[in-house]
């Protein structure tokens, strides 16, 4: 990197990536010292180097930082430790996963050969034809997922395997390989063959949220079949692809924002003096949120005070390097306030705070007007951020709205192209419409004084018009008709207002 950075520019790209990727890891000779799982940083100016400081129960390192750059991915910095005049290197790496290249393509070979074993047992008199987990970007394939065929005359399965050595999010994450896998061999392998099922075999105990997904697929338009596999048995069990699945979910209650705003007037007050443009957003009854353009740089809750009384305090930051705020402090959120107005705002659109976040920046900007999205929609009543548990796993829904004529609406957002994001709004939906059924809105007190439509859902998808993944369209051939959808693209330059460019909807 140039020798031009100020400190400000290396603890802000510090802190954003970090902030973006609040389980990396600090990497320095080799070694692992810190998992911000676990650990904390500070990052700030002290003459002309940028100060870092890194602590965890285990240990606490000082370095001074003279550059930094993010590179395939792992933040570079170049550091001068104390006592030395020679700089090292110091990485910060986003992803927990560590294994190298060749441990990873060791694994999946591995599992490559213990499903081929356990295929041929769940599908006796069933020729393997192919089998791979090569990469094949072109057509969205990648490493992660294994591919096959199977054959018995002109009949052909479409094989997908995902191991329990992959994350659990890629195990989700497969059922939208397992649509593209039988939409490509429909097209480029059928010939004389007939292409009705597709077999997906995950992780047995990892299974729940696939096996929600792929049953709200187009039951039509192929056999769908869910296996949880037990790697070290080799014995697959079939899943049920019941529509009606039992969630074992729960909403959280209702709060009302407009109340907990009043609750933190004082802090409110205190952070409108400092940040006028400060966008105020209830989280729960008892925090809220300071934004600019979508990027939290503050929050206030209630706690406890010394003499047990609830009192409002705000901390600012991002987590893990986070300050109370107080006179000592004052200055530090002042600068934080000045850099993020001139840096968030601006068009510089390499530093830190113009890239953070992009999905909540939309966001704020959608809440505006959400009906440029759908003009069903009613722009006075929407949740941000509601929050669902299933099976122990948390989902967030971007935006929950509801039509003009009560029907709920279930929005996802993405500023960046995501190969996954029509499964995941398939998940959104399914839950939403089984709380739906049971009344659960109603009773956890959202949309006060509404009568809901007895209807489905309906599903939103937006994002950037040329971040609009080319698989988008063909999975959602492949949904449940029973599921209606809208794709919207929008135009690139959103930060400066939503124009839809396009839309699609299910016919």
């Amino acid at each position: 990197m140039s020798a031009l950075q100020t400190p400000e520019e290396i603890a802000d790209l510090v802190s954003g990536y970090i902030s973006e990727n609040p389980s990396a890891v600090v990497v320095e000779d080799g070694q692992i010292l810190f998992d911000f799982s676990a650990a904390q940083y500070s990052a700030a100016r002290e003459r002309d180097r940028c100060l870092l400081q890194f602590w965890s129960e285990e240990r606490n390192i000082v370095r001074r930082a003279a550059s930094a750059e993010i590179k395939n991915g792992i933040l570079k910095l170049s550091v001068v430790r104390f006592g030395q005049s020679k700089p090292s290197r110091l990485e910060i790496c986003a992803k927990a996963e560590r294994r190298s290249p060749s441990a990873l393509k060791t694994m999946r070979a591995a599992y490559q050969r213990s499903l081929e074993r356990s295929v041929a047992n769940v599908f006796p008199g069933w020729t393997l034809e192919r089998i791979t987990t090569s990469a094949d970007l072109e057509h969205s394939f990648g490493a992660v997922c294994a591919r096959g065929l199977l054959r018995r005359g002109q009949e052909r399965i479409a094989v997908v395997g995902c191991g329990e050595g992959e994350s659990q999010t890629t195990i989700d994450n497969s059922v939208a390989v397992a649509i593209l896998w039988l939409d490509y061999c429909r097209e480029h392998l059928a010939r004389k063959s007939h292409f009705a099922t597709v077999a997906l075999f995950v992780p047995e105990g990892r299974a729940r949220t696939a096996q929600l997904r792929m049953s709200h697929l187009h039951r039509e338009a192929a056999q769908w079949r869910l296996f949880a596999l037990d790697e070290n048995t080799g014995q697959a069990e079939e899943l049920d692809m019941a529509t009606e699945l039992n969630l074992s979910t729960r909403l959280v209650q209702c709060f009302s924002r407009e109340q907990t705003i009043e609750r933190f007037a004082k802090s409110v007050e205190r952070m409108r003096g400092l940040c006028p443009r400060a966008e105020i957003v209830a989280q729960s009854s008892a925090a809220i949120s300071f934004r600019f353009h979508g990027l939290e740089f503050a929050r206030a809750t209630m706690e406890p005070d010394r003499h047990f009384r609830m009192a409002e305090r705000i901390v600012f930051g991002a987590a893990p390097a986070e300050y109370e705020w107080n006179e000592d402090t004052e200055p530090l959120l002042s600068k934080l306030i000045e850099r993020l107005l001139l840096k968030r705002g601006g068009r510089d659109h390499n530093h830190p705070f113009y890239r953070l976040q992009p999905e909540r920046w939309l966001q704020s900007i959608v809440e505006r007007d959400i009906t440029l999205l759908d003009s069903r929609l009613d722009p006075t009543q929407f949740y941000a951020q509601v929050p669902a548990f299933a099976a122990g796993d948390r989902a967030v829904i971007d935006l929950l709205g509801i039509t003009r004529d009560g029907r709920l609406a279930v929005i996802e957002l993405k500023a960046a192209e995501d190969f996954h994001l029509p499964v995941q709004g398939l998940d959104y939906w399914a839950r939403v419409r089984w709380h739906h059924r049971r009344g659960d809105f109603q009773r956890f007190g959202y949309f006060p004084g509404r009568i809901l439509s007895e209807r489905d859902p309906i599903l939103i998808l937006a994002a950037p018009a040329l971040h609009v993944h080319p698989s988008t369209a063909a999975m959602l051939r492949y949904f449940s008709p029973e599921l209606e959808w809208k794709l919207v693209g929008l135009d690139e330059h959103w930060r400066d207002g939503i124009r839809v460019v396009f839309h699609k909807q299910k016919e």
